[in-house]
């Protein structure tokens, strides 16, 4: 029974911590309330599709969205795949446009899974430890070693900092940035 309590409390307090996260990232973000909303609906509707569809392979792509921007990253194993998905994305109300990074499946690569979420975790600690980085505002992708960053930062400053974190980390075979600065309200 105390076992039973002890993972309990555990549960409830790695929710809770869940949860403080998320509001600080929420409120970190450079993007208004209402745009984070969009974007998220934006995204879970091209993910809600490609789970759906017969060519697309769910699991292999990534979707993010910023201020209406989807961003694509992943592996296909054919040409189909790849164009199905850019489709479905193009597709959703709201997409401003479609950007992708994606690299064709090998099967005897040894960068596999494993090595790619250490490799993501890696350049992560990295932006977090750099006090010039919002870290919370970069999403950190890995395909085959090859690192994407993505999201909506304060300066130029804070995007080549993050480029170079990649860069350092041994074992990368490439860097994608999809960074943007955020323009300050009332610019075209």
């Amino acid at each position: 029974m105390r076992k039973f309590a002890t993972f309990l409390c555990i549960g409830f307090l790695l929710t809770s911590l869940s949860g403080c996260t998320t509001a600080y990232k929420v409120a970190r973000d450079k993007r208004s309330l209402k745009t984070q909303a969009r974007d998220e609906n934006i995204t879970l509707k091209i993910r809600d599709m490609f789970v759906k569809d017969k060519v697309v392979k769910f699991l292999d792509i990534s979707t993010l969205c910023y201020e209406g921007n989807v961003y694509l990253v992943g592996q296909y194993d054919t040409l189909k795949q790849k164009k199905r998905a850019v489709q479905i994305a193009r597709s959703v109300e709201g997409v401003k446009s479609v950007s992708t990074y994606f690299l064709p499946k090998k099967k005897d690569d040894p960068c596999g899974t494993a090595r790619n979420l250490e490799l993501a975790a890696r350049v992560k600690a990295k932006l977090i430890k750099d006090m010039d980085i919002a870290s919370t505002n970069v999403q950190v992708k890995t395909v085959r070693c090859h690192v994407v960053l993505l999201g909506i930062v304060g300066s130029q400053n804070e995007i080549a900092k993050a480029i170079a974190h990649a860069r350092s980390v041994d074992g990368v075979r490439g860097v994608k940035s999809f960074l943007k600065v955020k323009k300050p309200s009332g610019s075209p």
